[in-house]
């Protein structure tokens, strides 16, 4: 036996024969089925292999080397932010978490607050042996005083980057001013094509006010959202590093281009219904910005659209000090490098984002591409198409449109952050509305418990996620019985479910005496017999695919009318 087992070998598979099983598999399907495209117009295949990678990626060696070129080291600088209100709250909150694991000082001049002439010479003290990231500083934001309160002898001490209107005093030599912020973008929606074009934009009309390009690369950095698509946004920070080293090229700079990327969990992912999910969020966009190579990472606290708390700041911090403690992977530059899907993933994202900024380029740049509107309509749709990804739960927003938990109301505090274009906001304010008030809502089951729970589940999940507690009525054995228990008994809002071989032959016998004065669905998509149904008294339909958004909204807007009778 063991003989045999050393002797054994097996026939080889190549892709040709692994794709002939996969469409036996598929039942009648075309192999199209596995094939997934993205909103970047991306096609993710079901298989990466060696021998089709090798085909596709003749300059594979190429690539790599460009991503390594512009990563001065695997390790990362964890920059996490204070989002305290007032000056002594915010340096307190910063020298602890100094002390704690946090390696730099970051403020956001979105949420400005007066600061103490004390307090601003404290913080100075701490800016010469801590890097600083200041964004969206306002030339009146106070904080801006914090640059001129440090000596100009010891200015060349500090290092860091800084955007918004502010002028800097002279001596900062090492800290950065010129830059390509695409986080507003992508909060509004822009897929991983447009976020890359744009920056690439936003670089070449920065760099016509050096003298060299050197001279420019040593000011200019980027900034990118990171959301939970992992593979993808992994794929995009290495990604723009080749970007990086063809534009540099384009200047006619041959040597080693590298650029600081400054990366944050993405906002528009985050959600304020179960915000613990928001961990897991955070988390794996977190591991994606490092396993892309990012340079310096924020990780936004779970409950950011709410109060942060202590405990809250600490789980955002840790999350970062987990990865380098737990994985080591500060220690190994471009981790995800040689993987068949990311690299594969990263040109095809080089080569559409380099076709787009070629685009914007003959457009007349970045701020006349902006200023013609396409930007904006661009954005417009693809947050469209987002939220109609969303709608009909192709994407999952766990805790908002998948697994709801009803036992938890929203939050009522004020918001620490308002970010423009999350994707769960509808659900909120659908949750929101009925929280205030909603109908009583049965599930009119019929049959045998193991037929109809299927359905019963799903129409439950359904209706939690706009903020709906259902409730379900007793198993109905003849549709007399449930003809009369509907009759008798007072419920708001009625949802038929049956198992799907059952369902016309009740329907069919229920509307020869439907109770058309009650408000009632039927769980299951029914083209065929739809309209003969609804002429009987039937109200619609709860299934699978429908658009969850749209039919929470319609069932919000009758209840309201209904309410206001």
């Amino acid at each position: 036996m063991i003989t045999e087992m050393k002797t054994a070998s097996f026939k080889q598979i190549n892709d040709e024969k692994w794709q002939e099983a996969a469409v036996k598999s598929l039942r009648g399907l075309p192999f199209e089925k596995l094939i997934t495209k993205t909103l970047e117009g991306i096609e993710i295949q079901p298989l990466y292999t060696k021998q089709k990678f090798d085909k596709e990626l003749e300059a594979h060696d190429e690539m790599l080397n460009a991503v390594r070129f512009g990563m001065e080291s695997p390790d990362w600088t964890i920059a996490q932010r204070s989002y305290s209100s007032n000056s002594k709250q915010f340096l307190d909150e910063v020298k602890e978490s100094l002390e704690k694991g946090n390696e730099a000082i970051v403020y956001d001049g979105r949420q400005p607050f007066s600061w103490e002439e004390a307090d601003l010479k404290e913080l100075s003290e701490l800016a010469m042996n801590h890097p600083i990231y200041a964004f969206n500083v306002d030339k009146d934001d106070s904080f801006a005083k914090l640059f001129e309160t440090i000596a100009e002898s010891d200015r060349k001490k500090v290092k860091g980057a800084v955007t918004g209107s502010v002028a800097l005093p002279e001596g900062y030599h090492l800290i950065r001013k010129a830059y390509a912020d695409t986080i507003p973008l992508h909060e509004k929606g822009a897929d991983i094509v447009t976020e890359l074009a744009v920056s690439l934009a936003k670089a070449a009309e920065e760099a016509v006010h050096y003298d060299t390009f050197t001279a420019f690369s040593n000011q200019f950095f980027v900034r990118f959202a990171i959301d939970t698509h992992f593979f993808f946004e992994i794929a995009k920070l290495r990604a723009f590093r080749v970007l990086w080293q063809t534009l540099a090229k384009a200047y006619g700079h041959e040597k080693r281009a590298r650029v600081p990327i400054i990366s944050e969990t993405s906002l528009r992912t985050y959600s304020k219904l179960d915000p613990y999910v928001n961990l897991l969020r955070a988390g794996n966009e977190a591991f994606s910005a490092v396993l892309g190579g990012t340079d310096v990472l924020t990780v936004h606290p779970h409950n950011v659209l709410g109060e942060v708390t202590p405990a809250s700041n600490r789980y955002a911090r840790n999350i970062q000090l987990v990865i380098k403690e737990e994985t080591h992977v500060q220690y190994v530059l471009d981790p995800s490098g040689g993987s068949y899907f990311i690299d594969t993933l990263t040109n095809e994202m080089v080569t559409e984002a380099w076709k787009l900024f070629q685009d914007i380029e003959a457009q007349g740049g970045y701020t006349a591409y902006a200023s013609s509107g396409a930007l904006d309509e661009k954005l417009e749709t693809l947050y469209k198409e987002r939220l109609d990804q969303v709608g009909h739960r192709k994407k999952s927003l766990v805790g908002t449109n998948n697994y709801a938990d009803l036992s938890t109301p929203i939050e009522a505090s004020e918001e620490t952050l308002h970010v423009e274009g999350r994707l769960s906001e509808p659900y909120e304010n659908l949750r929101s509305s009925f929280e205030k008030s909603q109908p009583k809502t049965m599930l009119l089951t019929f049959g045998e418990l193991k037929d109809f729970k299927p359905r019963a589940d799903f129409v439950t999940g359904f209706l939690a996620a706009g903020g709906i507690k259902a409730e379900q009525s007793p198993a109905f054995r003849t549709v007399q019985e449930g003809r009369e228990w509907i009759r008798n008994n007072h419920f708001d809002y009625g949802i038929i479910c049956v198992s799907p071989e059952e369902t016309e032959k009740v329907l069919d016998e229920l509307i020869e005496d439907f109770p058309d004065e009650k408000w009632i669905d039927v769980a299951g998509k029914y083209d065929e017999q739809a309209e003969k149904w609804q002429r009987a008294g039937v109200s619609d339909f709860i299934f699978q695919g429908q658009d969850q958004l749209g039919k929470l909204k319609g069932l919000q807007a009758r209840w309201e009318e209904v309410n206001h009778r």
